[in-house]
């Protein structure tokens, strides 16, 4: 029961984080949200702080691993950078409470070492992912400058979804993201792993 259990608490956790809009949550109110006493809650965590901790790492995780399964089923780098910008809107992580979540994680790392750690994986992970296929598609210092564009999109529409008179659905999130990328890609000049391999064209329009 120990993983069922903990599980729950890191579930409870999150919808407790995102109903209160802070960290600024009790162990008895993510105990008895998760159904259990606080003394069980205790008993497998240590302390509030630990459970916040398992929170982060469980959302982190969860992230990873759809966006592996993600980057497995495309088969070019225009498809995965897809498959990353749409993971990154995906119902679970894109959900009111989570996104709740994620802003109080953002504003305890202003304060905490160990929230703030976490987080940068996140932001390096973004960063990596979408540059290991924009550099197929550019030259290093567009690709750079792409994926530095597209992940602070990401980051910036989750703000805005936040904002509850204002909020943006999973699919037109996805669409400005795209429309963005695609804006971008089209103005600047292919790398030239990009163009290996493809036939070029003469000004007589013959193929070499």
């Amino acid at each position: 029961m120990e993983p069922v259990r903990r599980k729950a608490l890191v579930d409870a956790a999150l919808r407790v984080i995102g109903d209160h809009g802070s960290l600024a949550v009790t162990m008895s109110d993510i105990a008895r949200q998760a159904g259990v006493s606080p003394a069980l809650a205790h008993h497998y965590f240590g302390s509030k702080e630990q459970l916040l901790i398992e929170t982060i790492r469980s959302l982190l995780r969860q992230l990873r691993n759809d966006t592996v399964t993600a980057l497995k089923a495309a088969r070019t780098p225009r498809a995965r950078l897809s498959a990353i910008i749409r993971v990154s809107f995906h119902a679970d992580q894109f959900a009111p409470e989570t996104i709740a979540a994620w802003l109080a994680f953002y504003a305890e790392a202003q304060r905490s070492e160990e929230t703030r750690r976490f987080l940068v994986i996140y932001a390096r992970r973004l960063r990596s992912n979408l540059l290991a296929d924009l550099k197929v598609l550019l030259p290093a210092d567009a690709a750079e400058r792409i994926a530095e564009g597209a992940a602070a999109m990401i980051d910036g529409l989750y703000i805005r979804q936040s904002l509850k008179s204002a909020p943006i659905g999973i699919e037109a999130s996805i669409a400005l993201t795209e429309d963005y990328l695609n804006a971008l890609l089209a103005t600047a000049s292919p790398s030239p792993r990009s163009e290996k391999g493809r036939p070029h064209r003469t000004t007589q329009g013959q193929m070499t």
